[in-house]
């Protein structure tokens, strides 16, 4: 069997060193670091370097993403 992924939207943000207190502000669960940050998700803590995304999914959880695999997964929406 093949399965494809259903449109979902969901909020995200790119982690770029440079703007901390806009992912803490999004993300109040992270925990900074010099340079990484810690995402508790239900999995454990998964880690976002600069570059990252942190995404809020559906149920309102938290979780990193690589911008590669963020590009190929989702596209902007024009609101």
């Amino acid at each position: 069997m093949k399965y494809k992924k259903k449109p979902v939207i969901v909020e995200a943000i790119q982690w770029t060193g440079n703007n901390t207190k806009e992912i803490l502000d999004f993300c109040p669960i992270a925990i900074e670091r010099k340079t990484y940050l810690c995402i508790p998700t239900l999995e454990g803590n998964h880690l976002a370097d600069k570059g990252d995304f942190i995404i809020r999914g559906i149920k309102g959880e938290f979780y990193p993403c690589k911008p590669d695999i963020f590009e190929k997964t989702y596209e902007e929406v024009q609101e």
